[in-house]
């Protein structure tokens, strides 16, 4: 395994929000892990929807602000281009999800991922015999 991982919006968003402290406790250890050696992989998809979430959950702009610098400094962030979107589509189609998920794994693809960190999607299920999806709260 090459240590790629891909994390999903609501991996980062637990890490930050303590009112589900189970999942808390998991997802920041998850991030700590991965992000000690750079192995953490988010597309600008990830980083929209995390500012969603994170002003959904009461937290000040400023602070997010910070997350965020604080996520992209160590992390890898891959922007969302038209090829991106175009994957997306298919993935879409072949898989019968919704396309903001898509896009997420469409991602994760393109970054050479072979792991998926989501609470969203089937828990082992392989995408495109590459990818596998992993619920790190199972």
């Amino acid at each position: 395994m090459n240590d790629r991982v891909f994390i999903d919006t609501y991996i980062v968003t637990y890490a930050h929000v303590s009112n589900e402290s189970e999942k808390n406790g998991i997802a920041s250890a998850l991030l700590k892990d991965k992000l000690a050696d750079a192995r953490i992989w988010i597309s600008t998809q990830i980083l929209s929807e995390f500012y969603s979430s994170m002003t959904k959950n009461k937290h000040e702009h400023d602070n997010i602000v910070e997350y965020i610098h604080a996520i992209t400094e160590r992390a890898n962030v891959i922007p969302v281009s038209l090829a991106t979107v175009e994957s997306a589509l298919r993935i879409k189609e072949k898989y019968q999800f919704s396309y903001w998920d898509s896009l997420m794994l469409s991602a994760a693809l393109e970054s050479r991922c072979e792991v998926v960190y989501t609470e969203d999607l089937q828990h082992n299920q392989v995408i495109e015999s590459k990818l596998t999806i992993l619920n790190p709260f199972l």
